[in-house]
């Protein structure tokens, strides 16, 4: 057998944010409160769906489900990224990189199945509004959510594989903020075209797909709105896609410019933009979109805050 110089690598080093070291406390402070607002924003919705009544329904379920999904998204990186900002050294073992891949990739999946169901779920209440209550019973609801998480876990388990058994030697310098597939295909020592073929048509199929059934779904969604006489009917109906459709464009936007490509590396300025944006500010965006966006949530927002001084007041 030919001998040859590959090693076994147990530990890599992440480019992160070392040839910015002037701004290595700007971005701590800047990364830690979007943390904080994407945890507390999240919490809010969530705590509010599910301690309120009204929003019993199976539009808030899903949007509860995908806070949840949120919370758990950015605690993947964001908290890694923070500490390798306080340490000035961003370096990670090769299993805890693998898993951060896993994780990372199956959340993100959960979640484009997910914004798919919920366009389902709007699909079904515009177009087939006396059947609603029938097709999306509670049941129902979980079996979508089941399926999404299932679909979600089980679709990174073959790249996973195939990054776990790739040769390395020489260099374990990721050139990115965090761990993820194309950085680590480039620190290979073997020929990876087909591995990368294989990831693209992998993320290809989980973000087109969805796309593509969301486009179907608010397709058919805009046909019926169209036939409706009353404008505030027709402004009513849309209006209760708008915050899905901003959340839609956001998530499938910043994913399809990161994951979508045939080509293994781009420039580490390109791929660290990217990789905040979809990593760290989309997470932010959806909070902000439901809250400021849906009335029934502010009403309830409002109606929390009012509280505490109604309390006060002597009747």
């Amino acid at each position: 057998m030919e001998a040859t110089n590959e090693t076994l690598v147990m530990e890599l080093e992440l480019v992160g944010f070392l040839d910015l070291q002037n701004f290595h406390t700007l971005f701590f402070v800047v990364f830690l409160v979007t943390y904080l607002l994407i945890l507390s924003g999240n919490t809010l919705i969530l705590t509010l769906i599910q301690t309120s009544p009204r929003f019993h329904i199976p539009m808030y379920h899903f949007i509860s489900v995908l806070a949840a999904l949120e919370m758990c998204y950015t605690t993947v990186t964001i908290p890694k990224m923070l500490a390798d900002l306080l340490q000035r050294k961003s370096s990670i073992s090769f299993t805890g990189c693998l898993l951060q891949i896993y994780f990372f990739h199956a959340l993100g999946i959960t979640e484009a199945c997910l914004l798919t169901v919920m366009a389902y779920d709007r699909y079904v209440a515009i177009c087939m509004p006396l059947n609603y209550t029938v097709n999306m019973t509670t049941k129902r609801c979980i079996q979508l959510v089941v399926g999404c998480c299932v679909c979600g876990f089980a679709c990174p388990l073959p790249e996973i594989v195939l990054l776990s058994r790739l040769p390395f030697s020489g260099s374990t310098r990721i050139e990115h903020i965090f761990c993820d597939s194309p950085p680590l295909f480039s620190l290979a020592s073997t020929d990876v075209s087909t591995i990368v073929m294989t990831d693209f048509i992998v993320h290809s199929s989980v973000i087109l797909g969805p796309v593509l059934l969301i486009i179907l779904s608010y397709g058919k969604i805009f046909a019926v709105v169209a036939k409706i006489q009353s404008q505030e009917s027709r402004q009513k109906a849309l209006s209760t896609c708008a915050s899905h459709l901003l959340v839609v464009f956001a998530f499938f936007g910043t994913t399809g410019f990161m994951y979508i490509r045939l080509g293994q590396a781009r420039s580490v300025d390109y791929e660290r933009i990217i990789a905040i944006i979809y990593a760290v500010l989309t997470p932010l965006f959806n909070p902000i979109v439901y809250s400021l966006r849906n009335k029934d949530i502010q009403a309830e927002i409002r109606k929390i805050i009012k509280s505490p001084f109604r309390a006060g007041i002597p009747v």
